[in-house]
């Protein structure tokens, strides 16, 4: 199968998508992570969407074509990164929450270097840091590489549940993982807000 026959399968609504990209390989020069846990996002019709209100500068990728990356800056620090998976023009994304490092672990091991190798990809922003994804790569097209998308083993076994730290559409099931697997990350809610007095 070819790398644009692949990437025909990231087109349609994310939670179509979302679980096909369950075992797939994301590849960013020599560190290569197999996907673990992903979260659905649908644009406009779903209040957890940064594409919610609309199209901004921070959310225009997730307006282009299927087959690109969304990556956002979040909490002053982190950089995490969604595959886009709806027509150009409609919103629509996978969050890529959690991974296991396949290849290249030296390398992934000195950028995260403090962390036990199930955690190295354990979480958005871990995985964005192990493989080297900046906000640079915002847009970036996973046909023409660098950074590169494959369809690998079919999972068994997903399970469902509600997003991470979500304060609006909290409860929605839209994230998927392989079941029992130990790089999954944890379930947290959203904290509670603090009332302004």
């Amino acid at each position: 199968m070819s790398r644009r026959t692949e990437l025909s399968l990231l087109r349609g609504a994310p939670l179509e998508v979302a679980p096909r990209l369950l075992g797939a390989v994301l590849r960013l020069g020599d560190v290569a992570v197999r996907l673990t846990e992903v979260e659905a996002y649908d644009g406009g019709n779903d209040p957890g969407s940064h594409a919610y209100r609309g199209e901004t500068r921070r959310t225009r990728s997730m307006f282009g074509p299927s087959g690109h990356l969304y990556c956002y800056f979040t909490y002053g620090m982190h950089v995490c990164a969604n595959v886009v998976c709806r027509d150009e023009g409609a919103a629509g994304a996978v969050l890529l929450r959690a991974g296991e490092v396949i290849d290249g672990i030296g390398t992934a091991r000195g950028r995260r270097p403090k962390s036990n190798d199930r955690d190295l990809a354990r979480g958005p922003a871990r995985l964005c840091r192990t493989l080297g994804i900046s906000l640079d790569d915002d847009g970036a097209d996973l046909g023409e590489g660098p950074i590169t998308l494959t369809f690998d083993d079919e999972v068994d076994t997903v399970s469902t549940g509600p997003r991470v730290g979500l304060r609006h559409a909290p409860d929605w099931p839209w994230r998927f993982w392989i079941s029992d697997d130990p790089t999954v990350s944890l379930y947290r809610p959203a904290a509670p807000q603090r009332r302004r007095g």
